[in-house]
């Protein structure tokens, strides 16, 4: 019997705003949407209402999601980002503007000899985005 979910899923681990997260991303970009969230109970590992586990797409492309119930001395890292390929111009400003917000800029938005409109930027989630013109 063929699988029909994909063999690999990138998998975000948040510490207490993986639903504020998963609510901005999916307003930013088409075909987007929440598709599952477990939320810790009372009594269990992490706090009570937030995310035990979520699952959510982008563009189309699955992701899944979690609180961390445990403190860690890391987080997301520019080492690992997420690469969007864009259709207009107008779609990487606006994405560029929102996802920058609160944020930093890695790479300022601009022509690089590898795009005519590219930026690398790190959200306020601490998660890197680089953001092309297809």
């Amino acid at each position: 019997m063929k699988n029909s979910h994909p063999k690999i899923t990138p998998f975000l681990m948040f510490t207490g705003k993986a639903e504020e997260a998963m609510n901005f991303y999916t307003s930013l970009f088409d075909q987007s949407e929440i598709i599952h969230i477990t939320r810790y109970g009372p009594n269990e590992a992490g706090v009570e209402g937030s995310v035990l586990h979520a699952t959510f797409s982008l563009k189309g492309q699955m992701f899944m999601c979690i609180d961390s119930s445990v403190k860690h001395a890391f987080t997301f890292t520019p080492a690992t980002s997420l690469y969007v390929t864009c259709n207009t111009e107008e779609e990487v400003t606006r994405l560029f503007e929102q996802l920058s917000q609160d944020g930093k800029v890695l790479m300022p938005l601009g022509a690089y000899p590898f795009s005519e409109k590219f930026c690398w930027i790190e959200d306020r989630y601490g998660l890197s985005w680089q953001l092309s013109l297809g």
